[in-house]
């Protein structure tokens, strides 16, 4: 394996999101650094992605040597408010069911957490819930 392209591994989780919610019922899904305007009264879905600790696995230099990266997900799914969790849960649920501990293109994904109700929804006027969960990906020097 070689240097680990952070666009692959963002490309590879949103790609597989986006896939899903494709499919009916279709959920929206905005991805990090665009602009969205909600639909009152609907449903969507922000997926984020961040990369953070890294490790050495291997100590080789700059060539030999393996290292394990790290990163986030974190998925804000928004359903219209007053009308109870069910519909946010079922896409949560969803949502759990596409990453739980799967290995897609060299990303290995643990189990998620939530959904989890967010008290203060931003944007306003929506019931929002989040699912999170890390992800591991290696590369070689």
């Amino acid at each position: 394996m070689a240097a680990v392209n952070l666009n692959t591994i963002r490309s590879t989780i949103e790609g597989r999101l986006a896939t899903e919610l494709a499919l009916a019922p279709v959920i929206p899904v905005v991805f990090h650094n665009q602009p969205s305007t909600p639909t009152p009264n609907s449903s969507f879905v922000q997926c984020l992605v961040s990369f953070g600790n890294n490790n050495f696995l291997t100590m080789g230099g700059t060539t030999g040597s393996s290292n394990s990266v790290i990163g986030v997900i974190v998925m804000n799914v928004f359903t219209p408010k007053g009308v109870g969790p069910g519909a946010n849960l079922t896409i949560g649920k969803r949502i759990r069911d596409l990453y739980n501990r799967q290995v897609v293109s060299g990303v290995h994904f643990d189990p998620p957490t939530g959904p989890e109700v967010v008290a203060s929804p931003a944007p306003e006027g929506y019931f929002q819930t989040q699912v999170r969960l890390t992800f591991e990906t290696f590369e070689d020097l």
